[in-house]
């Protein structure tokens, strides 16, 4: 799909906010539309199906993570969380609802639109910028990754996984037996320098395991290496029964 067609769907409270964004974002070649009302937000995701959903986290009627919560079983574009530059627990807590990326407020307009071309990139070119001999499935045991398709199953069972969840176990499957760092991790998968601080890998990790069958208390799938990484567990897989 071509940049200037990307439809952008500002969920924003703040009228001059929302407005100064659409006016940098289509100076930018990308079509931006704005919801005001949280409680209209969810339908309106769900009917206009954007490329990608900017979400504030507070909102009249229905706050941000209420919102990503109903959309994510039936809207796959990513979703780019607005939260309070101070609160942690807002940033863990809008992945774990299924958000794909945060930026904290205020937001630096050249910053918000790096995040978002890079999300379109990553969910609309992933697997058509691969070349054909690299767009293969991976399989351990029951579990099973297609990057061409961008699923994942365990046994018969179709896995939910986010966008980002995907991409995040395929670069560890994909890199079976080799302990990636955090800083390799975030690279690959945003583009940008890890700034030590950012907890949103070791959030997907802890959603992505009970979801391939891994004990999260007691990981042998994908092992935590102190200080170094984390590493995908191929003999441990395909031991599974």
């Amino acid at each position: 799909m071509e940049q200037q067609s990307w439809h952008i769907l500002i969920v924003e409270d703040d009228q001059r906010l929302a407005e100064l964004t659409r006016e940098y974002l289509q100076g930018n070649c990308l079509n931006v539309s704005i919801e005001m009302d949280g409680a209209l937000a969810a339908a309106r995701i769900l009917q206009e199906q954007p490329d990608l959903v900017i979400l504030d986290l507070m909102l009249p009627g229905e706050d941000g993570l209420s919102i990503c919560r109903k959309v994510r079983g039936q809207y796959d574009g990513p979703i780019l969380m607005l939260t309070a530059r101070t609160d942690d627990m807002d940033q863990v807590l809008g992945l774990e609802m299924g958000a794909d990326d945060y930026v904290c407020k205020p937001v630096r307009p050249r910053v918000l639109l790096a995040r978002i071309r890079a999300l379109l990139r990553r969910h609309e070119g992933s697997s058509e910028a691969q070349a054909p001999s690299e767009r293969r499935r991976l399989q351990f045991g029951q579990l099973v990754i297609d990057s061409a398709m961008r699923e994942a199953w365990l046994g018969e069972q179709s896995i939910e996984l986010t966008s980002a969840e995907f991409d995040l176990l395929w670069l560890l499957t994909s890199n079976a037996g080799r302990i990636l760092s955090r800083e390799e991790i975030f690279n690959a998968l945003r583009g940008i320098e890890y700034d030590g601080q950012d907890r949103s890998i070791d959030v997907r990790i802890s959603r992505i395991r009970p979801k391939i069958g891994d004990d999260p208390m007691h990981p042998r799938l994908i092992k935590t290496v102190r200080s170094k990484g984390y590493l995908f567990v191929a003999e441990a897989a395909e031991a599974m029964a």
